[in-house]
């Protein structure tokens, strides 16, 4: 099968979990998996799996991962003829991506050009506007910096600050007090500069208690377009997923269609090529609006794999090896739901701060309908250097209720030792009355403190525990078994 490919060796530009899930695909796909790597991962599953690895340095190890140059020259070094750069990291670095065509290689994504329109979000905002798809009502500081404070109080409160730059919800700022309008732009500005080297802004209208729901697409360089319906991402803490889903259960089979359609034509009115993300905030009233596009492969791609069978890499690969699509918009369907779970480092209950620590024990979920997708293991450690995110759990059951039972079961199962997660968390999450019902939006977890504060355990269970963890240290363990010396005397005599 390799043969029939313009390129025989896709080095991954990326680590984790990520690194894993797509070399998994280029190998079954016969082809060679090549990956990069700091010392600090030198020991990771991706390492282990690739049949090349280059050892790339760094300041630091993200700065190792934003190396293009280093990248570039360890493709060559092992013969590679194409790049997938997963996401994060130079997934939507344009320079980076005319810098792999340059050399001759293959970028395993969109066109330089597509990723600068979206990844600017005020070109991408009035890109969308003028095709005729909906945005909400905002200002564009760029139109006339003088006037962008007066602009922006006439768009009326609650409104919301955005860097034009960057993403992960940094620079963002709700603005409910038009009085404080000018000191939170002033903020906004500040941190998109220090975050993203760009200090410009726009601001819209903030619909309050917002869903956000994403569309996946899928689109050749012949000019084919489709989208593989849509995810529910409204669960989140800091603008940060943690729990998504397809199909919505926000949405009618209408606006479903609706909103999916308006994806794909968002994306073909810009040509755009390989696989990417639309990106909606959806209203109380069912309305709309273009929030991003994501130029890459999404962090929860597995859930639409699950319901639809497609294998999104797979697709990617074909796509960058000019094949076209080869399927239709009424090929495409979605069966049953599934469900994704980031499996985070972090104590929900401290404000979600990132753990730290060795990785005693791993025992993931096995099960029908169960994925696990991880960039750690046993044996391994967790440390301050890359982002909490260390594994995801995908589930998939024949309808939401039979997908949340499987969850439930499956984050039970999930053993890992050393460093606190997540996992509790997110089963108090799926069991509440709300997300068991459907009705959850951006704001849910800050209205719902409760979920994430670890609940208090009864003074009989805390003693058992601290006795429990006291006696498994050694010194401990030692005094616990030593004879005193008195009856250590005694020897071997008996009364």
């Amino acid at each position: 099968m390799a043969r029939n490919w313009p390129f025989q060796t896709v080095l991954v530009a990326n680590r984790g979990e990520i690194a894993v899930r797509v070399l998994r695909t280029v190998q079954t796909l016969g082809l060679k998996g090549a990956v990069v790597y700091h010392a600090a991962d030198r020991n990771a599953p991706a390492v282990r799996m690739a049949d090349h690895a280059v050892e790339i340095t760094g300041s630091t190890p993200v700065a190792a991962y934003l190396d293009g140059a280093q990248i570039l020259a360890a493709a060559k070094a092992v013969g590679a003829g194409a790049i997938h750069p997963g996401y994060g990291f130079l997934s939507e670095n344009a320079g980076f991506c005319r810098a792999v065509e340059a050399d001759g290689l293959v970028f395993i994504g969109p066109t330089p050009e597509q990723i600068e329109l979206m990844g600017d979000k005020v070109r991408a905002r009035t890109f969308v506007e003028k095709a005729g798809f909906p945005v909400a009502p905002s200002a564009i500081e760029d139109d006339d910096p003088s006037t962008f404070v007066e602009r922006a109080r006439q768009v009326g409160t609650p409104l919301l600050i955005k860097p034009s730059a960057g993403g992960g919800g940094k620079g963002m700022r709700i603005v409910r007090d038009l009085s404080v309008l000018e000191t939170e732009i002033e903020r906004a500005r500040s941190e998109g500069q220090r975050y993203f080297g760009d200090g410009r802004l726009y601001v819209e209208r903030y619909i309050e208690n917002p869903r956000h729901i994403e569309v996946q697409v899928l689109g050749d360089s012949h000019g084919n377009v489709v989208h593989v319906f849509e995810r529910e991402c409204s669960v989140q803490r800091r603008f940060q997923k943690i729990v998504e889903e397809t199909p919505s259960p926000a949405l009618t089979w209408e606006l479903r269609n609706r909103i999916c359609e308006t994806a794909a034509g968002i994306a073909r009115s810009a040509g755009y090529r390989n696989a990417g993300t639309v990106e909606f905030i959806f209203g109380q009233g069912g309305e709309f609006y273009f929030l991003e596009m994501n130029t890459r492969l999404q962090v929860e791609h597995p859930v639409t794999e699950e319901t639809t069978g497609k294998d999104l890499v797979h697709e990617q690969l074909r796509i960058a090896g000019g094949e076209e699509l080869g399927f239709a918009q009424t090929d495409i369907s979605s069966q049953g739901h599934a469900i994704e779970f980031r499996i985070y480092a972090e104590d929900p209950g401290r404000g979600y701060t990132p753990t730290t620590g060795p990785i005693l024990t791993l025992h993931p979920p096995t099960g029908e309908g169960v994925r696990w997708d991880s960039g750690v293991v046993q044996g391994g450690e967790v440390t301050a250097a890359f982002d909490p995110m260390i594994a995801k759990l995908i589930v998939r059951g024949s309808d939401r209720s039979d997908a949340i039972a499987r969850a439930d079961l499956a984050l039970a199962q999930t053993v890992l030792l050393g460093c606190k997660t997540n996992t509790a968390f997110l089963r108090r999450l799926i069991a509440h009355p709300a997300f068991v019902a459907g009705d959850v939006h951006t704001g849910f977890l800050d209205a719902n403190p409760q979920i994430a504060a670890d609940p208090e355990l009864p003074p009989e269970t805390l003693h058992a525990l601290l006795a429990a963890a006291s006696l498994s240290t050694r010194p401990m363990r030692d005094a616990a078994d030593a004879v005193p010396d008195l009856h250590a005397a005694i020897g071997e005599w008996r009364n």
